[in-house]
């Protein structure tokens, strides 16, 4: 019972925790109100335009990276060797590739965020490493919390050090801490004039090569989070290991530990009890990166099966004639399209001052396992030789088309900067906001029943009002008529808006305090949301290249998107309601509790030592 106490009172910790760290809402977005039952078009319509992409500068850098990517780049002696060349490493620290948001000032290029994406889209291209080595620095790194939240002596000390070429990284997690911070035991002591860092950080993209760190410790004297600025040179900063995966072969990431590290307060970033905060809103950020890194890899997904399609024939055919691979094809095409409408949309909402946690966790979402799918699937299309190496194929004298190592490279993105099941958890949080604001009272299982009556009048006042109007709308002809022939679709999202609303509604009535343990439902609900604003983003992108001139081609791959999409949101609301949620839920526990180990009769086992060091532990525990 006590373990059991323990366990809810850290649980518990872990959630105020991070509703402490949250931002509250000042700017409108589409996707809160969404969740609300609202169609918020004004906040994607006109589709905003990419900031500075046209410029000259952009455009002659842009110019030279894709020279150097096409001459320098060797991506499969990169991933053959686990290594990315030293000389590559030195040409793009001269190529000013590792201060390309940094303002000019102090030796950057000051390229705006739809800059910056676009550059990644272009390393994705040739090779994940580079994505990698470039937006665990750019992105979550050094720079972007001191851009944020620096003061002007940090800034003038670090980042003109980083326009030159410093390497940074970002050091949260932990051996025992993925995404539940209140557990860190990373921690900060006061000495005075210093701090003294002590811990151990894990999975740390660029830590085995960083010259700096941003690093998340918990003050001693009173369990205050903060972040710091790290310099790798300082004694006491160990790589105690380069930990290697089944893709990115060349990644530096690595096990750090921290031994007795003396920090000068002047390298607070922010402010003292701030930095789960900071945390939030650089990774916030840092998630504009990924979506459109799988942008620009998706093109050449598309390319690859395209040509592929048409050179490659099956009784007397190219292939792309027989359904089973025209389907796929279009499907990566569609989607794609659609991949490209939600990164540039959250990128340009970014650029224009937006609050975007919404957006880029949606487009974090959405491009991950759909970049992963057409990943997969053209693996499929490419059959044997999708399986078989780049360099296996050069030597057979065919084509090296690395579609085996993109798949490899491409599964870390459904893990990178918060997993699909976290990804859904943060979204199904902002999606009940406005509901935990209203009924907070009835929903969580703390209040007293004082506190329950005293709430009861604003609880009448907002939902009977509220609730009638998700049945009182329209979506019928001539309603958003000006879309044309998407018009329907736009009739479509704007009923299963109102629909999402809802379906929240009554999933907070059935499931009461306990909705936040119904995972499943509130994954649904935000799968739903992510399909609609998929759905409108293709849509309003389709919008604004038909008025640039590409007419048939960008409509007709939002109508496909579309009609694909629809049949996708009607399944999951269905799911809501009919499923197999609670028969899994009892089954999994009956397989941990060792019900069903018949299953596993004849079974070569695992040693007992194997299963001991299946829990997560940290290093220096393993030595002691």
């Amino acid at each position: 019972m006590t373990d059991k106490k323990e366990k809810l009172a850290s649980e518990q910790e872990a959630m105020d925790r991070a509703e402490e760290s949250r931002e509250e809402w000042e700017n409108p977005s589409f996707l809160k109100e969404m969740f609300m039952g609202r169609l918020a078009l004004s906040s994607i319509e006109p589709f905003p335009t990419q900031k500075g992409l046209k410029d000259a500068g952009f455009l002659e850098f842009k110019k030279n990276l894709r020279e150097f990517l096409v001459n320098d780049i060797d991506a499969d002696k990169i991933d053959r060797e686990g290594k990315i060349p030293e000389d590559i490493i030195q040409k793009l620290k001269d190529m000013g590739m590792f201060g390309l948001k940094i303002d000019k000032k102090y030796g950057g290029q000051g390229f705006s965020q739809a800059e910056y994406n676009d550059i990644l889209k272009q390393l994705a291209m040739v090779d994940g490493n580079l994505v990698a080595l470039i937006s665990a620095h750019q992105s979550i790194g050094v720079p972007q919390p001191l851009i944020k939240f620096g003061t002007d002596e940090q800034k003038e000390k670090y980042l003109t050090r980083i326009a030159k070429g410093q390497i940074s990284a970002f050091a949260l997690t932990e051996p025992n801490v993925g995404s539940d911070p209140a557990n860190l035991k990373t921690t900060v002591e006061d000495k005075g004039d210093h701090y003294l860092l002590n811990g151990e950080k894990l999975w740390c993209t660029n830590g085995t090569i960083a010259d700096l760190l941003v690093v998340m410790a918990k003050h001693k004297e009173d369990d205050d989070f903060s972040a710091f600025v790290v310099e790798t040179a300082w004694e006491g900063v160990k790589v105690e290991h380069r930990c290697h995966f089944m893709g990115l072969k060349a990644i530096e990431n690595g096990y750090l530990s921290f031994t007795d590290v003396k920090v000068p307060k002047d390298n607070l970033i922010w402010e003292k009890g701030r930095g789960l905060k900071l945390a939030l809103v650089t990774l916030n950020t840092g998630r504009l990166s990924l979506p459109a890194a799988i942008s620009g890899g998706s093109k050449k997904i598309l390319e690859i099966s395209r040509e592929w399609a048409k050179c490659r024939f099956q009784w007397g055919q190219p292939i792309y004639k027989h359904e089973a691979i025209s389907h796929k094809m279009s499907d990566i095409a569609s989607s794609s399209f659609a991949m490209e409408a939600l990164s540039d949309l959250a990128t340009a909402l970014y650029d224009n001052g937006q609050d975007i946690r919404l957006e880029a966790a949606v487009a974090k979402l959405f491009n991950t396992e759909q970049g992963w799918h057409n990943t997969d699937e053209l693996l499929q299309m490419r059959a044997g030789r999708g399986y078989e190496t780049a360099d296996s194929l050069r030597e057979r004298g065919e084509a090296a088309i690395p579609v085996e190592r993109m798949l490899r490279d491409s599964r870390i993105n459904r893990i990178f900067e918060g997993t699909t099941e976290i990804m859904h958890l943060f979204i199904a949080r902002e999606a009940v906001d406005r509901h935990l604001k209203v009924a907070g009272a009835f929903v969580d299982g703390k209040s007293t029943f004082s506190q329950k009556v005293k709430a009861l009048p604003g609880i009448f006042k907002f939902y009977s009002v509220w609730y009638p109007s998700l049945w009182l709308g329209w979506s019928c002809w001539p309603k958003y008529s000006e879309y044309g022939e998407l018009a329907g679709h736009m009739r479509f999202i704007d009923s299963s808006t109102r629909k999402l609303a809802r379906s929240i509604f009554h999933g907070m009535v059935v499931h009461g305090p306990g909705l936040q343990r119904r995972q499943m439902f509130l994954f649904r609900i935000v799968d739903i949301a992510t399909q609609l604003y998929a759905m409108a983003a293709s849509i309003s992108y389709a919008q604004k290249l038909t008025k640039e001139g590409n007419a048939y081609g960008a409509k007709a791959m939002s109508n496909l998107f579309c009609q694909n999409t629809r049949r996708t949101v009607k399944q999951l609301f269905k799911d809501l309601w009919f499923n197999s949620d609670k028969l899994k839920h009892a089954m999994a526990k009956e397989i941990a509790d060792g019900t069903h180990r018949w299953m596993e009769e004849d079974l070569i086992e695992m040693t007992q030592e194997e299963k001991d060091k299946m829990a997560p532990k940290a290093m220096f525990e393993k030595k002691s």
